[in-house]
């Protein structure tokens, strides 16, 4: 990690997954909008490092921190920052952590030990807003749709001339309780391909046998797979290349947002009300109106009352790609 020792420094802890990161680019605008002259370091995964270098100088270094499965202790390097900033959770163990880095200032959710002026934590409010609330409670000044990223230029091997105008049916989460059926995802894709439109099927590492039974039960080439064969930047810059994105609610949902690509998302346990896309005619939330159990084993019951004719009349609906540049506020 580089330092500069004539600037202070302000540690963001966010060690979360893709969509996680994506939720807190509003608060992490206004935190360099906040702190100018501060040098802004983001504990987070570094693999999310491509996404970070969009967001044009708005974190000058990302250290390598994951507590997506146990919140443990941050490295010693970022002791002793001026000022921390808790957007990774509610507390306590992550205040915890900030805390024991003995920041002159420390911004999180109310904590007796810790934060005992911070703002109270409210389970149903939208997750942009939740950080952006944080900072306001502070003085700092973010706006929730505020989320853009610079379009990412061209990555890897993938000939993305290929999917300008693609859609983009991405059918995995993390878990179970996300996910549509196989047929239905299928059915999708077959629409898609038959209104005349490209259609590229993306997933994670582990999902190359989901993304492979969409293919083959939609009769797309297995050539249209890319689950497994893309790094994030690689998955930002299709998204962005592309015409419009369907998936669950997942962190491709939230990239689709963050580069003004037109999408239909699928949401089953969660309301779109905490994770939804911007409230826009290029973002389309389907909902059954029903909450259940995110981490459940199967598929919820409020998803799977989305039918495939739900989802098909959304995407025809769909206007084409409003393209917009980082800093402009949401699309």
């Amino acid at each position: 990690m580089s330092t500069t020792a004539s600037r202070p420094r302000l540690v963001v802890l966010r060690a979360l997954g893709l969509g996680d990161l994506l939720t807190a680019v509003p608060a992490l605008r206004g935190l360099r909008a906040g702190f100018p002259g501060h040098e802004i370091v983001l504990a987070a995964p570094s693999a999310l490092t491509p996404l970070v270098d969009l967001l044009d100088g708005v974190v000058d270094t990302v250290v390598d921190v994951d507590f997506r499965q146990r919140i443990g202790r941050l490295p010693d390097a970022l002791a002793h920052p001026d000022i921390a900033v808790n957007l990774h959770g509610r507390g306590p163990e992550s205040t915890w952590a900030l805390a024991a880095l003995a920041p002159r200032r420390l911004l999180a959710f109310a904590d007796p030990d810790h934060a005992p002026g911070g703002p109270a934590w409210h389970a149903d409010e939208h997750e942009r807003s939740r950080w952006c609330r944080l900072l306001a409670r502070h003085g700092i000044a973010a706006d929730p749709d505020d989320l853009l990223l610079t379009p990412p230029p061209p990555q890897g091997d993938i000939d993305l001339t290929r999917f300008a105008a693609a859609t983009v049916v991405h059918p995995g989460a993390a878990s179970a309780a996300r996910r549509w059926p196989v047929d239905r995802w299928a059915a999708v894709a077959r629409h898609e391909r038959d209104r005349g439109r490209t259609v590229v099927i993306t997933g994670g590492a582990d999902e190359g046998g989901l993304a492979d039974a969409v293919a083959r039960f939609a009769g797309i080439d297995a050539g249209a797979v890319l689950a497994g064969r893309t790094d994030i930047a690689e998955l930002a810059a299709l998204v962005a290349a592309a015409e419009r994105v369907v998936c669950g609610d997942t962190g491709i949902a939230h990239l689709a947002s963050a580069v003004a690509t037109p999408s239909v998302v699928l949401f089953g346990p969660t309301p779109p009300t905490r994770w939804g896309p911007p409230a826009t005619r290029h973002h389309v939330a389907l909902w059954a109106g029903r909450d259940g159990d995110a981490h459940g084993r199967e598929p919820d019951p409020g998803l799977l009352a989305l039918t495939v004719g739900e989802v098909v009349d959304a995407l025809d609906a769909l206007p084409g790609p409003h393209r917009a540049h980082a800093g402009s506020g949401g699309p």
